[in-house]
């Protein structure tokens, strides 16, 4: 099932959340929303379940024009961070719970036997007869999407599923959940405002600030072309400085950046920490070791340049470094963007 969003706008009654937006989901596709809190992501994924009704605009499904379909008759299935399952209830029963209400009828055998179906499925063999405080976060979580892929919705819908889950569990889940849209192929709109999950997960992630879109694309063109300052600054770790641009060259140090199709004048330059090296000697920025900070896959470097700016820096895990040493952080990419 396609989505179409198209220059959809929702105010509230002191804010306008939701500025223009206009976007395609293509059938089959799993689309990431991500943005920081107050980007308007969680609205445009509550205007699409039908929990919220766009004040301008349209939302297709396909053909149809769903903008004002309620919620009940859109065919979705959402699910919510904190999972929302019915504690009286045992798994199989939250999980059969939408067949039982919804206006498709199943008698009890066809019921019994998609329960088993999906529980296969999202691999909780064994635990139907359990009630949610029994089971994990993580397997809770499971039997939430179970319950949303019970009534064979056309659009699945995830509002930061894994937002209450520790670390460990959340990376399994993802893996899980990729596997699980490959094998049905259904149409999934995730929001998260956790990079690495929508990087990890989407086809295609959707960028958004202020209630509006700064960047789509591919997990490779939005991680390695970032379209402005916000969308670089927001995905992950990186170090600010302002330069100057000379002839379409930005001087920071003693390193020499390219800056084609830049204007004589400042600028600002964005580097994230796997962008930098360490050195005794050579072109770069002259800086002192604050701290190192020893990591699985690597050390960090936290140094302070000779002007008092702070840089956090990623070596090799056999690179010999130690606190108060002084070298050179030298440069490997960079990305220049105007000022303001």
């Amino acid at each position: 099932m396609k989505i179409r969003l198209d220059n959809v706008v929702k105010t509230f009654e002191t804010f306008r959340a939701v500025h223009g937006v206009s976007l395609e989901i293509e059938s089959g596709e799993l689309v990431a929303l991500l943005g920081p809190s107050g980007s308007g992501k969680t609205t445009i994924l509550r205007m699409v379940a039908g929990l919220e009704y766009a004040d301008a605009g349209h939302i297709y499904f396909g053909d149809e024009d769903a903008t004002d379909i309620p919620v009940r008759d859109r065919g979705v299935g959402f699910v919510f961070q904190h999972y929302a399952l019915f504690p009286h209830m045992t798994v199989a029963e939250n999980i059969a719970f939408g067949m039982k209400v919804s206006k498709v009828r199943r008698d009890k055998t066809a019921i019994d036997a998609r329960v088993t179906e999906l529980l296969r499925l999202v691999q909780l063999e064994g635990l139907a007869e359990r009630f949610p405080g029994q089971i994990s976060g993580g397997q809770r979580q499971r039997v939430a999407l179970a319950r949303a892929l019970a009534v064979d919705p056309k659009v699945l819908l995830l509002d930061e599923p894994f937002g209450a889950l520790d670390a460990n569990v959340r990376r399994d889940l993802r893996r899980w959940l990729r596997e699980i849209h490959q094998e049905l192929g259904i149409t999934t709109l995730f929001v998260t405002h956790d990079q690495e999950e929508a990087l990890d997960l989407a086809d295609r992630v959707v960028i958004l600030d202020k209630g509006q879109i700064v960047q789509q694309g591919t997990p490779e063109e939005v991680c390695r072309n970032p379209a402005s300052a916000f969308v670089m600054n927001f995905l992950g770790d990186t170090n600010r400085f302002t330069a100057a641009v000379s002839d379409g060259v930005a001087r920071l140090g003693e390193a020499r950046i390219p800056a084609p199709g830049f204007d004589d004048g400042p600028v600002e330059i964005f580097l994230r920490p796997s962008d930098l090296g360490w050195s005794s000697s050579g072109a770069g920025i002259p800086a002192t070791v604050a701290r190192v900070i020893d990591r699985p896959a690597g050390r960090r470097i936290l140094a302070l340049t000779t002007t008092g700016e702070a840089v956090e820096l990623d070596v090799a895990p056999e690179t010999q470094v130690s606190a108060r040493e002084q070298g050179i952080i030298t440069i490997e990419r960079a990305r220049v963007y105007a000022t303001g």
